[in-house]
């Protein structure tokens, strides 16, 4: 789409506006995040029509071609009434991975689905043997004809129990280097060959899986990218996922504790010097990250990556446990409680709990603290004796 006929940010507005005021009624509340309502994929399907889940996709792929702050109106527009499904292509990591590296069939077969959550998926990267060092996975691909055989082990899998198809990084040779050895696919879910066991979490829920693959198979068109190109590709996903996570953070399960600021207005702790100041300190690095994470966004272009991208996740950790150490402070003595009937220091001791997934899911904080180390600082790389020799001649923990 050419500069001149593109819509001014006014224009923009006032179409989403209108559009909205026709089309958004508010949602049941949807009990599982891993599951879609009837409703839900409804309206996103309708979302998906009009063009605004994702704005900068190309017009044969469900966008318009506008450029990133054209995108932005619509997202503000869409946020202002909390209605969702609008600009994926900030965030929709299946479908973002799928345009930027995908067959024309696998386009063709899963981008709607991925986009109206017809199709829900999960990501199988981290193994027993594999997690801070991805490309150590011993999951294998075998080519036989038109597809290929999957067997191996993934572990710490989000939504695993539910999805329909899942982002596998798996081995393809094991006779050269282990990062040059890897291949990412899209592998179908319900099929023979699969078992996923849940994993009991420390907040008492049970979000991650173990997953066990002996000789699942899926199309040779399910291949993202070139053969033996993995790593690469898997970059280009990793990086939607940090974004993600260091764009956003999860609420509590009450949403009695969910504002450090009305959680110490509460407790009369809104005057104390201290407090304020450590608010202060918490509301400059939000705003901070908010800023980093615009100016990554707006480096990038689909099916790229930036390391920017590290210092955002890196930056919710220490966002979410030093406002979880906050908010355990102001409510004192009170945080030794929990259970349904005190539902404040609940709420609590569940974000102070969970602030672990962000420093672990996606690449633990030492991971992040590497890559922006020798990719944004230009630091030395810590030395991997294991680089550079075929990855069956690698010793093995």
């Amino acid at each position: 789409m050419s500069e001149n006929t593109l819509p001014t940010a006014d224009e923009l507005r006032e179409e989403v506006r209108s559009w909205l005021r026709d089309n958004y009624q508010p949602l049941p509340r949807n009990t599982d995040p891993w599951v879609s309502s009837p409703e839900r994929i409804a309206w996103l399907e309708k979302v998906l029509d009009a063009g605004y889940a994702v704005p900068t996709y190309p017009t044969e792929w469900f966008g318009r071609g506008y450029p990133n702050k054209l995108a932005k109106v619509i997202a503000e527009e869409f946020a202002a009434i909390k209605a969702p499904g609008a600009c994926q292509d900030r965030y929709n990591i299946p479908a973002n991975t799928t345009l930027a590296l995908g067959t024309e069939k696998l386009k063709r077969d899963l981008l709607r689905p991925f986009l109206t959550e017809r199709s829900r998926t999960c990501l199988l990267y981290s193994e027993p043997g594999a997690g801070s060092d991805l490309a150590s996975v011993r999951t294998t691909a075998t080519r036989d004809g038109d597809e290929w055989v999957v067997t191996g082990q993934k572990v710490w899998t989000s939504g695993a129990k539910t999805a329909d198809y899942a982002l596998l990084l798996a081995r393809t040779d094991w006779d050269v280097p282990k990062h040059k050895g890897l291949s990412l696919f899209i592998m179908p879910m319900k099929q023979p060959g699969i078992e996923v066991r849940p994993l009991v979490q420390i907040t008492g829920e049970s979000h991650f899986n173990e997953v066990f693959i002996n000789d699942a198979k899926l199309p040779h068109e399910y291949l993202l990218g070139e053969e033996g190109n993995g790593w690469r590709a898997l970059q280009v996903a990793l990086a939607y996922e940090r974004s993600i996570m260091g764009d956003t953070n999860r609420g509590s399960r009450n949403k009695k504790a969910d504002s450090l600021i009305d959680l110490a207005r509460q407790y009369g702790k809104l005057d104390d010097p201290a407090i304020r100041g450590q608010l202060a300190k918490v509301v400059a690095m939000r705003e901070l990250n908010r800023l980093n994470n615009a100016r990554a966004k707006s480096s990038t272009t689909p099916g790229t990556s930036t390391s920017i991208m590290s210092l955002g996740k890196l930056a919710m950790s220490k966002i979410l446990h030093t406002e979880a150490a906050m908010k355990t402070q102001i409510i004192g003595a009170e945080a030794l409680l929990a259970g349904s009937e005190n539902p404040v220091a609940d709420d609590v001791n569940f974000l102070t709990l969970n602030a672990f997934f962000t420093s672990i899911g996606g690449g633990t904080d030492q991971i992040q603290r590497n890559i922006i180390g020798e990719r944004v600082l230009g630091l030395p790389k810590e030395p991997e004796i294991d680089r550079d020799i075929p990855f069956r001649e690698a010793r093995r923990s």
